[in-house]
């Protein structure tokens, strides 16, 4: 594999510090650090909210967690898909990716009262300066290759709507603040496929788009092991606690093995190698397919950290189902990646489909029958039988590590 970009670190006098987008869907290219520096901005937002659910175990709570992890979300995947097709590395392009890095932070930092608190404006104002600075981008793309302005003028266009939508909303009051926002969020998730529909062609890099949503599944798991960590300290070593973290660590290392040897990985497989796959949205599915998937890895770790707390039983309903219901979105998550990229749904019925009724009966037992323990160790077992017999069913793919 050739070297990324950065690997040089400036060092490389042929590199120009300013240098025109390009296409770049045909080089050998890999994540470079910048990309995951960038990363660990959108980490600190899922690790604000995940504190922030801890801290309102309620219907409310959950709701503002899955919206602002969905903008969250799409505000990676659209700064991702850019680069995924026109990252220089230049130093204007590393001055933008810098700048967008911080405005991130400031989301992070304002993401634990962003609905119905003082952060709203802030959370606000950091998403639109990711825009704004996407906006720019795009133009810089838009001047130097001319023959894929179609798809960049769609692009731009769904961005200035969303821009000028969350610009009103830090003028207006609850909730039509977040009606703007929700409404800016669709018009902009409309633009791919508007763009794989009306656009030219302007393919995705197929192999490095695999390997940067591996790498935030790979950091929002680690949400997981983080709330393994924070739950045995908070509760002093009692031995229930450790019971149940070993548990909670053995579903998401479940969960890692399912996503990287099966979902993903034979996902990554069905989108490279089928021509198809080229400009009929199947790309497109793989992307879209992750919201999901990755919502039920971050609900995940919320799960494991409640049962940690609250080892033998006194959690409400909404904090049991943290576990199986981010377990179960996560399936749900695997299963669209995977019928979607594929062109068909017969290569998730029945396995891994069937795991989605399989994970919420657990969650309805658990409810009735609150054995914290018993539960956690039941889905876990689930959770690692439906891996081998997956792989057992399929044919064996080329992993892919991140």
């Amino acid at each position: 594999m050739d070297t990324p970009p950065d690997a040089q670190d400036g060092a490389d006098q042929r590199t120009p510090l300013i240098e025109p987008p390009a296409l770049r869907t045909e080089d050998d290219r890999a994540a470079t650090r910048l990309e995951l520096f960038f990363d660990l901005a959108y980490v600190l937002v899922v690790h604000q909210l995940a504190l922030a659910l801890t801290a309102d175990v309620t219907g409310r709570g959950v709701a503002t967690f899955v919206g602002l992890f969905a903008v969250t979300w799409w505000s990676w995947v659209t700064s991702t898909l850019y680069a995924n097709r026109f990252d220089t590395n230049d130093v204007l392009y590393r001055l933008l990716k810098l700048a967008a890095t911080f405005a991130v932070a400031i989301m992070a930092a304002a993401a634990a009262t962003a609905v119905g608190g003082d952060g709203t404006v802030a959370f606000g104002t950091g998403y639109i300066a990711t825009r704004v600075i996407l906006a720019v981008l795009y133009l810089r793309a838009r001047r130097h290759i001319p023959d894929i302005r179609v798809t960049v003028d769609l692009y731009l266009a769904a961005t200035t709507v969303s821009i000028a939508l969350w610009a009103i909303a830090l003028l207006t009051p609850s909730p039509v603040t977040y009606v703007l926002w929700a409404t800016g969020i669709a018009v902009e998730a409309a633009a791919p496929f508007a763009a794989t529909r009306w656009g030219p062609d302007v393919p995705l890099h197929l192999d490095h788009l695999p390997e940067r949503f591996g790498l935030l599944v790979i950091l929002v798991l680690g949400e997981s092991i983080s709330a393994i960590v924070l739950g045995t300290k908070d509760t002093h070593w009692a031995f229930s606690s450790i019971a149940v973290s070993a548990l909670g660590f053995t579903i998401a290392a479940s969960v890692w093995w399912m996503y990287f040897d099966i979902g993903g990985a034979e996902a990554k497989t069905e989108i490279q190698d089928d021509e198809r796959a080229v400009g009929s949205g199947r790309a497109d599915g793989y992307v879209y397919g992750h919201l999901p998937l990755t919502l039920g890895v971050a609900l995940l770790g919320v799960g494991i950290q409640q049962y940690v707390l609250h080892p033998v039983g006194e959690l409400n309903d909404i904090g049991r189902w943290l576990l199986s219901g981010g377990v179960a979105l996560f399936v749900v998550g695997v299963c669209l990646v995977l019928a979607w990229s594929s062109g068909g749904w017969r290569t998730v019925v029945p396995w891994p489909a069937l795991a989605v009724p399989v994970v919420l009966l657990i969650g309805l037992v658990d409810t009735a029958l609150p054995f914290a323990s018993a539960i956690v160790l039941a889905v876990g077992a689930v959770v690692t039988v439906i891996t081998g017999v997956v792989r057992r069913r399929r044919s064996p793919v080329v992993t892919t590590e991140t």
